[in-house]
This record gives C-alpha cells, structure tokens and sequence, in this order.
C-alpha cells in the first residue's frame, strides 16, 4: 500500500516556508501568449481581403477597450449581504498593473533579520544565498558581525501607526528586525505576537508620521481564475510584484490542521514570504506563505493565507500577542463509514477523558453541529473559547450518548493531529 506522505518541514524541497531566505523556492514564470500566433497567411482574393480587414478592426476595437470583459461582471460579484464588490483598479486600457502597483506597493515592507548561530553555521553559506545578489552581502556581514545570521522576508503595514503582518517563520527567535520601506527609511521593529500554528505574525515600527498601510480584503469572494498581485522582497532586492491568478482554493498541504490555502501562479520567490496578495481593487486577500517545489525548478505552485483566516488572528494577537485555543485532548481520525470521527487516542486525564469520551467512539455533533471529519472537528474545537463547556454526541457500540466536555486550552507542544 502507498503510504502517504509526511507533514511538510520549514526548509523542505518538496514543500517548504516559502519565502523566507534560507529555504528553497519556487521561480514561477508565467506563460505569454506566442504574437506569432496572430498572423497568418493571408489569400484568397476579396473575400479574404474582406475578412481580414473585419479581423483588423475587431482586434483594434477589443484592443481600444483595454480587453475590459475580462475584469467585469463575474469577476467582481456581490457580497452576500448585497453590496457591491469593490470596483477593479485595473479594469480600462491597455491592460496594466501599474496604477494598482502605485496604490499598494509603499506600504509593503522589507525585512532583515538577524538570529545568533554557532561556528559551523556561520562557516556554511546558505544554498538559497549562493549565487544571488545577497551574497556578496551576507558574506560581508558575517566577517563583520561574526555571530550573526542574516535573514529575509517581507511584510505589509495595516494601520498608520506601524502595525505590520508577516510570516511567523520570517520573525520567529529573531536577535533584531529590521523594516524597510520602498522610500529607504529603515527602522527596527519589535515582536507583538506570534502563532505558530497558523504561520502568522504581528510586528511593529514607530514613526513620527503617519505610514502608508493597506486595507484587507474579503478573501471569500476570490474566485479560482482571478487575478492577483503579489508583492515582496525576493532576494533582499527590495520592492518587487508579479502578478498571475487564483488556481485552487481550499488548498491542504500537510503544514498544519488549519490548512486552507489558497493556490497561486504568480512567481513567489526567496523573500517573498509574509508578503501580501492584493486584489485588483488593492486590497489584501491572502498572506504569502508557502510552495510546492517536487524538482526544486519552476512549477508554479505557491500558497498563501486567505485573509478571512489571517485577520482574526492578526486582531487577537494586536490585543493579546498569543493565541489560546479550545483543546479535547484525543487523537482524531476520519470515520471508516463516514457518519462522523473517530476517536483513536485519549490523552489520560485530558477534557476529552474527565468528559468520559473513549477510543473507538464516533463523535457526530459538536453543540448540535454536525461533525464529518476530522479536520472539521479539529477547527471547530480551537474555535471554541478555553475553560468552556461543549455538548458532544457520540455513537458508543451504535447507540447515542451525549457527552458534557469542559474544553481545555491548546499545549503548545500538541501537533497537528491531535486536539
């Protein structure tokens, strides 16, 4: 039998951090339409003559509207509360990014980190430094800073004062962060808070003027096809965007039980981790994260944070700088007959144990909520606040009990498999 393959590590070929330097990246070049592909030989007599002056003016007509249609109508639909969707920067031509690249790009930041290591590391030039042009500055500022370990991401101010989100694994058990604005400006910032589960964090600069920021988004209304913008630092060469479309939604790729992930084309580099993906409205929609690399070449796969999952977060780690989340305490797995989740482990005086759940149970409800799988069940638990009570209905040798649980807090040592 085929065995499936094991949880994604930060640094991984296969899948990895994306963008943070150090780790292997993915180079994604998106595919241009052949301009040969447009000419033909021409023959016939009149009536191809005719026809090929049609061709013409319909091409320079479809030309002279900036191909409006392919930003209108579905592109853009309806929220569900019946409002309209924000109108597209981009949306008359010719088709360019660069008034949405104008609006968003100031407010995207660089960010070098320096982090303490040993003799052996500081000797050992990082694979994903080698042969760029932070080489040659990373080489100087280890002869000069001889223990020190210089690193990059990117980031995205959210509020005036200096609020800025990036990854957790461009920031986390940094010495020093250093932010970086388009204009030059360098300040360094301080850590507010940091969730490892979801690879997300909260940095902050002070300044003595207001700072450009971004607004976020409703990732919800992002449809598999619609153009995006991804802006970073690839390599510490300072602001850079590329542009590609939503390929998949709902993406798991094994990093975490709260995967969902969003699947882009554009081109995420070295970097370019914790960078945003804008709308073409400008608006934030999804938190750069991750990539899919199988042969460490070019494959387009790139994954990033729906900013219905990031903002939550980033609001409770401005007010608290951690997260808590809901615990059960047991080993979860999807039901063999598909009526609900199986309990496989039971951590000894754990909530799911003092609350009388056993192995071999199949939970069904969670307060009256239908529960179908494992991963449904994980999410719904960490939602839930600690230190509260949850009804949970299980089938105990095919019969149903209701089960009082008073939910725990979340170890951080627990992985992804077990709540």
């Amino acid at each position: 039998m085929r065995r499936p393959p094991a949880p994604l590590q930060a640094g991984q070929t296969l899948t990895g951090k994306a963008p943070a330097r150090g780790q292997r990246m993915v180079f994604a070049a998106r595919k241009t339409r052949n301009a040969r592909g447009f000419s033909r030989p021409l023959s016939g007599g009149l009536c191809a003559g005719l026809s090929v002056i049609f061709h013409a003016r319909a091409w320079a007509a479809l030309a002279g509207t900036g191909l409006a249609f392919l930003l209108a109508g579905e592109a853009t639909p309806a929220r569900a509360d019946g409002t309209a969707a924000p109108t597209p920067l981009v949306s008359t031509g010719p088709l360019s990014f660069a008034p949405l690249v104008r609006k968003v790009v100031p407010a995207v930041v660089n960010i070098a980190v320096t982090r303490d290591t040993d003799a052996q590391a500081r000797r050992k030039l990082p694979s994903s430094v080698r042969d760029t042009p932070l080489e040659h500055r990373y080489r100087e500022r280890m002869r000069r800073h001889h223990d020190d370990l210089l690193e990059a991401g990117s980031g995205f101010l959210i509020d005036p004062s200096g609020v800025i989100v990036t990854n957790g694994h461009v920031v986390e058990d940094a010495d020093k962060i250093t932010v970086s604005l388009m204009g030059g400006q360098e300040y360094t910032a301080t850590l507010t808070g940091l969730d490892p589960l979801t690879d997300i964090a909260v940095i902050k600069i002070e300044s003595p003027q207001p700072l450009p920021y971004v607004s976020w988004g409703d990732s919800r209304l992002v449809q598999v096809g619609d153009w995006i913008l991804a802006a970073g630092n690839p390599f510490g060469l300072g602001s850079s965007v590329t542009a590609g479309i939503v390929s998949a939604r709902g993406r798991d790729i094994g990093a975490s039980p709260f995967d969902d992930f969003l699947q882009l084309d554009a081109p995420i580099n070295p970097g370019n981790s914790g960078g945003p993906t804008f709308n073409l409205a400008g608006q934030v929609v999804a938190l750069n994260t991750a990539i899919v690399s199988p042969t460490g070449g070019s494959v387009g796969l790139g994954f990033s944070i729906p900013s219905e999952l990031v903002i939550p977060i980033v609001e409770t780690l401005r007010k608290t700088g951690h997260i808590d989340r809901g615990w059960l305490g047991a080993t979860l797995e999807d039901s063999a007959t598909h009526t609900g989740v199986q309990v496989a482990e039971v951590d000894r005086n754990g909530p799911a144990f003092r609350g009388g759940l056993r192995r071999g149970d199949i939970i069904t409800k969670l307060n009256a909520e239908r529960v179908e799988t494992a991963r449904f069940l994980i999410r719904a638990v960490a939602a839930i606040q600690p230190d509260s009570d949850a009804q949970i209905t299980i089938l105990r040798a095919r019969q149903p009990v209701v089960l009082g649980v008073h939910i725990g807090t979340r170890p951080d040592s627990e992985d992804g498999d077990s709540h």
